[in-house]
C-alpha cells in the first residue's frame, strides 16, 4: 500500500468514529440490517398448506344452533369440523394453529368422539363448555389437555348481548397459557397442490342431518366454497361470509354412543377410524376419493381412483361428517 492509500485509509477510519461517536451524542440512529434479515423462514403448515407461525394446537367447540349465530373467530381457524349430534342437530369444531383470535365462541360442550378425532393431533388443548359427570371423568382421563369453562373460568366470559346457553365465549391465548405443553402441528395426512385432473364441475352440495343441513355454494367470484347453515347463509360476526376452498364430506358411521344429553338423547359417535368414501370439493368440482386412517394416532389419507393423493388447496379446510 502506497503512502497516498495508508493516509486515506487513516482519514476513512477517522471519519467513521466521528459519525458514530456524534449518533452517539446526538441520540442519532446508526444504519442497521433490515429487522427481518437472517430469519427464519415461516414453516408450511400441514393443516392448511400456507406459510404461517405454528404455535400449539387448540380445539374450540362451537355451538351452531341458530341462536348461537352469527359465529366469532370461526373464520381463522385452521381447519373446521361439522359433526352431528343429539337430536341431528350440529355442532362444530375449530382447530387453531396458524392464528389466534382474541375471542372465540359462542363455546359448547364436547363429545365422547372428540377424544378420537383429537388425537391425530397428539396432544392438542381442548376448549368447551362442560358435559355431562360421566362424560366429564372420561375426558379428564384422555390425552388431550381438556381446558373447560370450569377449570379455566378466566379464560372465558359471557356476552351480555346474546341469551344463554349461547353466550359463552373463549379466549384462545388464555387457555393456551393453562397448557403450555401443547403439541405444535404435524402431518394429519392432508395434502396440497394443483388440482387434479379429472372431477365432476358441481355449484352446490348440501349434507343435512334430521334437523340441521349444511350448504356449500361454489362462488367464482371468490374462488371458494360458501357455507350456508340450515338454508341461511353461514357469517361471522365481521359479517364476512364463512366458507373455504376446500370442502370435505368424509362419509362414516355415525351409532349412538355410551352417553344421553339430559332428554335422554343418544349422543351419536362419530367414527373416523376406519376407512370409506369422501368427495372433496375444490375449484367448482367435486373429486371421489377414498379415505383411510388405521389407529387414533394417525392421519386421514384421502386416495384418488389412480391411487394418489388427493390434494386440497392452499388455506382453510371444512371436514363435514356425514352418514354413510
Amino acid at each position: 500500500m502506497t503512502a497516498r492509500a495508508r493516509s486515506r485509509a487513516r482519514i476513512g477510519t477517522c471519519l467513521l468514529v466521528m459519525v458514530a461517536a456524534g449518533a452517539l451524542t446526538t441520540g442519532a440512529a446508526l444504519p442497521s440490517a433490515p429487522a427481518d434479515a437472517g430469519a427464519p423462514p415461516l414453516e408450511r403448515s400441514p393443516f392448511t398448506g400456507t406459510r404461517a407461525d405454528q404455535g400449539p394446537v387448540l380445539a374450540v367447540k362451537f355451538d351452531n344452533a341458530r341462536m348461537a349465530r352469527p359465529h366469532t373467530g370461526l373464520a381463522q381457524a385452521d381447519i373446521v369440523y361439522v359433526e352431528k349430534v343429539e337430536g341431528g342437530m350440529s355442532r362444530l369444531m375449530g382447530v387453531y394453529s396458524s392464528r389466534l383470535p382474541e375471542a372465540v365462541g359462542p363455546v359448547r360442550s364436547a363429545r365422547e368422539s372428540d377424544v378420537e378425532l383429537l388425537r391425530q393431533f397428539g396432544r392438542p388443548a381442548l376448549a368447551y363448555s362442560g358435559v355431562r359427570s360421566s362424560l366429564h371423568k372420561m375426558l379428564k382421563r384422555s390425552p388431550l389437555y381438556v381446558r373447560p369453562h370450569d377449570r379455566v373460568p378466566s379464560a372465558y366470559f359471557r356476552d351480555g348481548n346474546r341469551p344463554a346457553p349461547h353466550d359463552l365465549f373463549v379466549r384462545p391465548q388464555a387457555v393456551l397459557r393453562s397448557a403450555p405443553r401443547a403439541d405444535h402441528p404435524t402431518d394429519i395426512g392432508f395434502r396440497f397442490g394443483p388440482a387434479p385432473e379429472g372431477g365432476t364441475p358441481a355449484s352446490v352440495r348440501t349434507v343435512r342431518y334430521a334437523s340441521a343441513s349444511h350448504t356449500f355454494s361454489w362462488s367464482p367470484q371468490e374462488q371458494r366454497w360458501l357455507a350456508s347453515f340450515d338454508g341461511a347463509p353461514a357469517r361471522s360476526t365481521s359479517g364476512a361470509r364463512l366458507g373455504a376452498r376446500t370442502i370435505v364430506i368424509q362419509h362414516v358411521d355415525m351409532p349412538p354412543s355410551r352417553y344421553k344429553d339430559v332428554n335422554g338423547a343418544a349422543t351419536p359417535y362419530i367414527k373416523t377410524v376406519g376407512s370409506g368414501r369422501a368427495t372433496v370439493l375444490r375449484g367448482g368440482k367435486a373429486y371421489q376419493t377414498h379415505w383411510k386412517r388405521s389407529s387414533p394416532e394417525g392421519g386421514t389419507s384421502f386416495t384418488l381412483s389412480n391411487g394418489r393423493r388427493m390434494p386440497f388447496a392452499p388455506g382453510q379446510v371444512w371436514m363435514v361428517f356425514a352418514d354413510r
